[in-house]
């Protein structure tokens, strides 16, 4: 949605992050010009680059507000993608402080932002496996019945819905995202990697029929923008779902990785154990198929990259340059588990 003011202006949390840089650069190619804020200095070159516009801080260190606002007063669009575990609920305090200071400004310019807020679709817990008997997908209709671990999410992102009237609110659920720095999928292709070292099989955690729901992480910030320039009034107070065109199992990513990788033995599906938070674990074994008809029918959003296991030798040679060149925060997920996991053997 443009206003009178004729340039269209989105404000990112998270821009350095795993879909904040992904929903940056969609902005950026739709003609958006996009303020991404980042907490590490290091980072801020990165964004210039992609012709996003840095700026230092964060939402629990809001010292660079009033720079910011004497530079840009008003944004069109809010987007926050930043989470902090495990104390969820004290961040999201933080980012909802920022986001009422960022649209009080905006309104004394008379400018109503749109605020798109993330959570994920594991709010609404599992669905069964590939072939169970009446298997359906979770809609934007479903019970939330997320996990402990992410309950805290779940129950505090429906709070954007509740505020004082100074902006319109939309609820984004995407799925895990693939693609570019990897994200959890990267961890599978690490584990290809480790696997094919040591001339072992490709041991995933969980079950062959597990159902592995995941978008590329272009598209999801693609999905960000159809939100932004919809019709306001259709938007507001809605939730939306992103979710690939159809599903993989984890027998069909298990077995693209082996041959990616050239594995001499195989895929072997081992138990998984949920007694603490292996993201692994929540990318091979959180069993889910997320419907995402509603973006698409109401808003005209598609899914254009390969699914996962379709292009795996291209989100590899990605992956491997990110970790090398040290960027998209490739080394913050799951740092230490595949170590754990092999010195187990």
């Amino acid at each position: 949605m443009s206003t009178s003011r004729g340039v269209r202006t989105v404000f990112v949390t998270g821009a350095n992050g795993f879909i904040g840089n992904a929903v940056c650069g969609s902005f950026i190619r739709a003609g958006w010009v996009v303020y991404g804020l980042v907490r590490r200095p290091e980072a801020m070159s990165e964004l210039a680059l992609e012709e996003i516009i840095p700026v230092l801080g964060s939402p629990g260190d809001r010292s660079f507000l009033p720079s910011l606002l004497q530079q840009q007063p008003a944004f069109d669009v809010i987007v926050s993608v930043t989470e902090q575990w495990p104390d969820y609920e004290s961040h999201f305090k933080e980012v909802m402080a920022l986001i009422q200071a960022l649209a009080d400004s905006s309104n004394a310019q008379g400018v109503r932002p749109l605020v798109i807020f993330s959570s994920g679709c594991k709010d609404y817990g599992t669905t069964g496996l590939d072939g169970s008997p009446g298997l359906t997908p979770h809609t934007e209709e479903s019970p939330l019945n997320a996990p402990d671990l992410l309950k805290p999410r779940t129950v505090n992102a429906l709070k954007v819905f509740e505020h004082g009237g100074s902006y319109d609110a939309v609820l984004m659920r995407p799925t895990t995202v693939y693609g570019r720095s990897g994200s959890y999928y990267g961890l599978a292709l690490d584990l290809a990697r480790l696997a094919k070292e040591r001339d072992e099989p490709l041991r995933l955690p969980g079950r062959a029929k597990s159902i592995m729901h995941g978008t590329h992480v272009d598209d999801c910030g693609d999905a960000y923008v159809a939100v932004a320039e919809a019709d306001r009034a259709k938007v507001a107070g809605q939730c939306y779902n992103v979710s690939g065109r159809r599903y993989e199992t984890a027998e069909e990513v298990g077995g693209a990785l082996v041959r990616a990788y050239g594995l001499r033995h195989g895929v072997v599906f081992e138990p998984t154990d949920w007694s603490g938070f292996d993201p692994l674990v929540f990318l091979v074994d959180f069993s889910q198929w997320v419907g995402s008809d509603k973006i698409r029918d109401e808003l005209g959003w598609r899914d254009r990259r390969p699914l996962f296991s379709e292009n795996i030798a291209s989100y590899r040679v990605a992956f491997e340059e990110f970790v090398k060149l040290g960027l998209g925060n490739t080394q913050q997920i799951g740092a230490n588990s595949l170590t754990a996991r092999f010195s187990k053997r």
